[in-house]
């Protein structure tokens, strides 16, 4: 495994770490005893950073990682969880004091602990990036022992870049890979300069960049890649990244001419993430064993050649730049 600087943290965490929100719900059907397996297996393998969110299942997954502590304490590692979503309305106004030392504590309750490792706000509307009341109150709750760190999961650059002008923003997730690549513009940049970790979210664009998916492939009901393609859930640009799904496997068709002999597509996508030296880690999300287990594996493969990388670039503003480059 390789291990990055974490922002200010102090952290070293592992380049691909484990994104559970497919453990807690949205992504189809899952056993719990399975999900546990691929959360030891990607302990097992060197990851120390699990992502999750309070509304994951309704807490569920945060509840797989509280037991995933009580099994191993033979090893150390970080949870970071997400706050704010379970807002209804999800209204800027309702990043109040009450709701979020509220959400704050329902999530110390889920994950058995008296302090969360990292809590972020979950991709709350705009405006909220505008409050500085908001990050007033996490600081009050990092002041309490209740949090220890703080940062934001965002949808756009333009949210990212206004987080990190507050001084105890110590992470940003955001949505970074072969199809949504306007992060490494600027951000990545400002991110450096601030010493801010940066967490890939979607890092497979769920699962289109796992390369298999075909027109014939079908998805569960409850599956977000069945009801959310256009946005009727929740921001639309977390399903496929935003892009139509088949420009997507046409954009996958060519992007395998260009892997590397004895490197899977899924290892390829993600290699190509963590040849960016701004990333902190990749959250790809795993339900088995099996699948983190290729995730984990991208670290072991040789870094991608300038051609190569120029290649993509190429396909990526030939195919998918003009559906999501200036949207998020």
């Amino acid at each position: 495994m390789e291990y990055r600087d974490f922002g200010r943290t102090g952290w070293k965490v592992s380049a691909i770490s484990f994104g559970a929100w497919a453990i807690g719900g949205t992504w189809g059907p899952v056993e719990d005893s399975t999900s546990l397996d691929a959360l030891h297996k990607a302990l097992d393998l060197g990851v120390n950073l699990f992502d999750t969110a309070d509304v994951y299942g309704d807490g569920r997954s945060e509840r797989l990682l509280a037991q995933l502590k009580k099994d191993r304490t033979d090893v150390d590692f970080h949870i970071v969880t997400k706050a704010g979503r379970r807002l209804d309305p999800h209204v800027a106004d309702g990043y109040n004091r009450k709701n979020l030392t509220a959400f704050v504590e329902r999530s110390l309750k889920n994950l058995d602990t008296e302090t969360l490792d990292l809590v972020q706000l979950h991709c709350p509307p705009t405006e909220v990036f505008y409050r500085p009341e908001v990050f007033a109150i996490l600081d009050d709750l990092k002041r309490q022992g209740k949090i220890q760190h703080y940062g934001v999961s965002v949808e756009k650059v333009e949210e990212a870049l206004k987080a990190v002008e507050y001084p105890e923003v110590e992470s940003v997730q955001i949505i970074f890979n072969i199809f949504r690549q306007r992060p490494a513009a600027l951000f990545f940049k400002e991110a450096e300069r601030r010493k801010v970790a940066v967490l890939a979210r979607v890092p497979l664009a769920s699962g289109l960049l796992t390369g298999k998916f075909t027109q014939s492939s079908t998805f569960d009901k409850d599956d977000h890649r069945a009801f959310n393609r256009k946005g009727d859930a929740f921001d639309r640009g977390e399903t496929f990244a935003g892009v139509d799904y088949e420009t997507g496997l046409q954009a996958v068709d060519e992007l395998k001419l260009l892997i590397p002999e004895g490197m899977s597509m899924v290892q390829f996508a993600l290699r190509w993430i963590l040849m960016f030296p701004a990333v902190s880690c990749a959250i790809p999300g795993a339900k088995t064993p099996s699948q983190a287990e290729e995730n984990i594996s991208a670290v072991e493969q040789d870094p991608l050649s300038k051609d190569t990388l120029d290649k993509v670039t190429g396909l990526y503003d030939r195919l998918i730049r003009p559906q999501v480059h200036h949207y998020w």
